[in-house]
């Protein structure tokens, strides 16, 4: 499928443009920059055509720390290193595009930051459709949208993204420049794996090394995941669509509405999945805040595998180490005897490939129907018992 990515400086509106584009708030939106910081993907149409649109994090350039002018303001907020990871997601979104959306903001003009993004988009040789959005009247557009021809990238459009305005005519341009559709891989029957827990558990780091790729930022800053990720993976067990989400962490600690709404993402990816994997730090062990993230499994009547990573950071091992850890979680996650248990380590990837057998035996048992008889005779038994 061909794919369209959104990129630009950071609070241009990416975001809002995405879910109005798709007709889906799958992206979070907030007069913050720095809230969107992995790619995230969503099918989308326009005229016949289906294509994958991805919206990505606000690119900081490099050396702006300093600029005072708002336009130009630092993600200050933001840890250096995620503005790393930020730009090194919207440059693997640009190498994997078809076409490319600039977005700008004609509020503040063009600025120094669209120039920087400009130029990383022209060294690309993709086709790039710019956008300049925050155009919320109706009518010709305003003059200052004719000082974004000066990045050298064509024709500037004139949107809105909060009301739709001339995103018609926008996706009509980006179709113009896609190259002949390919025939969409098939995903009928590809299970949906949620993978859930607490901050730093490892989730991000699971999801990449399974995939082979930075395909989520991984720090041990926590918080650093907020929007819920799907990335498609296919083995000799089956197709399955795995979604990395937002650390949970206590309501009493949950201080930003951004992340209120990550985790509230995270709970919706948990009740559409078909099995759930549950992170569990292995050097911490159950926590309270562990019982209550299964508990959303369990209440949503989910199948799950109960993951403890980070085995590899566990000292003194020996031969009856790993069956205790299990006992422990047994013990403490007592109303989940029907999950199963696995140790391992995302970060050397010991152990990752018993993971899959055991999801895709989640799910068929899971979908096991039992039929009228069988259940009578099980009764009836229980009966005579």
């Amino acid at each position: 499928m061909n794919t369209i990515a959104i990129v630009g400086r950071p609070n241009v509106g990416k975001s809002l443009l995405f879910n109005k584009l798709t007709g889906k708030r799958l992206s979070i939106v907030e007069d913050t920059p720095g809230v969107t910081r992995d790619r995230i993907y969503a099918p989308c149409s326009w005229a016949g055509r289906d294509f994958l649109l991805i919206d990505t994090g606000g690119i900081e350039p490099h050396g702006m720390t300093n600029v005072p002018d708002a336009a130009k303001r630092p993600l200050s907020d933001t840890p250096p290193e995620i503005l790393s990871f930020m730009r090194k997601q919207a440059e693997i979104a640009i190498e994997t595009a078809d076409v490319i959306i600039l977005v700008c903001d004609v509020r503040t003009g063009q600025t120094a930051a669209d120039d920087d993004v400009a130029a990383m988009l022209q060294k690309s040789k993709k086709p790039v459709v710019v956008a300049v959005n925050k155009i919320d009247g109706i009518g010709p557009p305003p003059p200052e949208i004719y000082e974004f021809y000066n990045l050298g990238l064509g024709e500037p459009y004139p949107v809105s993204a909060l009301h739709g305005h001339g995103t018609g005519d926008l996706l009509d341009a980006c179709l113009a420049l896609m190259p002949e559709e390919t025939a969409p891989p098939e995903n009928d029957g590809a299970i949906r794996v949620a993978i859930i827990g607490k901050p730093n558990a490892g989730k991000s780091s699971l999801l990449n090394r399974i995939l082979g790729s930075e395909r989520a930022v991984v720090s041990d800053i926590p918080g650093t995941t907020r929007d819920a990720v799907d990335s498609a993976f296919e083995n000799g067990h089956g197709r399955f669509i795995l979604t990395d989400t937002a650390g949970m962490r206590k309501k009493s600690r949950v201080d930003e509405a951004i992340e209120y709404y990550s985790v509230l993402r995270a709970v919706t990816a948990a009740e559409r999945s078909d099995v759930c994997v549950i992170m569990i730090d292995a050097l911490e062990g159950v926590t309270e805040q562990d019982t209550k993230v299964a508990g959303i499994a369990h209440e949503a009547g989910k199948p799950s595998v109960i993951v403890i990573n980070k085995w590899d950071a566990v000292d003194n091992k020996d031969e009856k180490t790993m069956q205790r850890t299990v006992d422990d979680v047994r013990v403490k996650l007592a109303y989940m005897t029907y999950a199963p248990v696995i140790c391992l380590s995302a970060k050397t990837g010991a152990r990752v490939d018993k993971l899959f057998p055991l999801l895709a035996d989640c799910v068929e048992q899971s979908r096991r129907r039992v039929t009228t008889g069988q259940l009578n005779a099980f009764l009836a038994e229980a009966v005579a018992r």
